[in-house]
């Protein structure tokens, strides 16, 4: 058993910790709350942004994964980088490897459509340049022998507990009920998301592989298909009629002055209004197919957003309602 530390306990962090729990790994989660999500994995609360402190929770690690991501959305380019930095500086205290969860952004749109490792670099907003100098300075880390750091990237996510997503609760919460939902650009172009398990799992590889240091790698894929394919597999799971709107970038425009937060995404728009594909080859070679088969994954994913709407509480209809008195009643110490 070893001791591996994850930074961010979100949309892929509770996966990863849950994946080292099940193989029987000290799993330590850091997050803000000190909360832990998963049974078995200890939480810590604390800034990760405080290299006193990622020194002290990371003492003893072999592995530590960096799965956090800026609060504020509109302030990711100011927000984001100290994180990374914290945690490298307790990684690097440690002796342990950092595996970090990076994304597709800094990517120029590739001619054939088909994001490679080697596929040029050129950030097309703020945003992107942020991250690909964040890269810069990891792999810097790294070749200067300050730290063994090993990066993988996922597109955009689905999965169990993924509400904050292209593919998220405005899609499998809209299919379980019948309602329409709203997609980004054009829905009819191929498009590659990332199921969060599955990106955990390629995580929890890097993290033990020997010769997985000092690169970048695409993680897995399960399949790629249109965006409107996608969705109304999901639409079909829930047993109902697809229902799809697309938003382009004059309608993000008109809802982000209802909606400052939208504003944000438009930066992202050209992923998906042209073909976005990730090639995965070099870690299939490596690790063998880690990819759970989309259709499994899509239905996987509806049934966990089903659950958690079932678990909501029911507003009391109104003639059901206690009266003001016994509420006060039922409040009182």
């Amino acid at each position: 058993m070893s001791r591996q530390v994850v930074f961010g306990t979100g949309q892929v962090g509770r996966h990863l910790l849950d994946q080292l729990v099940r193989v029987g790994h000290d799993a330590i989660g850091v997050n803000r709350s000190g909360h832990s999500p998963v049974p078995g994995a200890t939480a810590v609360a604390g800034d990760a942004t405080d290299p006193e402190f990622t020194t002290k929770v990371t003492r003893g690690a072999d592995v530590v994964y960096f799965c956090l991501n800026a609060t504020r959305y509109e302030h990711w380019a100011e927000e984001f980088p100290p994180l990374q930095r914290g945690v490298v500086a307790g990684a690097q205290a440690s002796g342990a490897r950092l595996v970090v969860l990076d994304n597709l952004y800094g990517y120029a749109p590739p001619a054939d459509g088909v994001l490679r490792e080697t596929t040029r670099v050129s950030p097309s907003s703020t945003k992107a340049a942020v991250r690909v100098a964040m890269t810069e300075e990891l792999l810097s880390a790294h070749r200067n022998g300050r730290i063994q750091v090993a990066i993988g990237r996922a597109s955009d996510y689905f999965g169990p507990g993924t509400t904050q997503s292209a593919l998220g609760a405005g899609v499998f919460e809209a299919a379980s009920v019948g309602r329409a939902c709203w997609l980004m650009g054009n829905p009819d172009r191929l498009h590659s998301y990332s199921y969060t398990p599955d990106v955990a799992r390629a995580l929890l590889a890097l993290g033990t592989a020997p010769d997985a240091v000092g690169k970048v790698w695409h993680l897995p894929i399960g399949q790629t298909r249109t965006t409107r394919e996608v969705v109304a597999e999901v639409y079909r799971l829930a047993g109902h009629r697809p229902r799809i709107r697309s938003v382009g970038e004059w309608r993000l425009r008109l809802i982000g002055t209802v909606q400052p937060a939208l504003r944000e995404y438009r930066h992202t728009l050209y992923q998906f209004s042209q073909p976005w594909l990730v090639d995965d080859d070099k870690f299939r070679t490596a690790f063998g197919d880690l990819a759970t088969p989309q259709s499994e994954a899509l239905a996987t994913t509806l049934a966990w957003f089903r659950s958690a709407a079932a678990s909501q509480p029911q507003p009391t209809p109104p003639g059901d309602r206690p009266s003001i008195t016994a509420q006060r009643e039922r409040n009182r110490p």
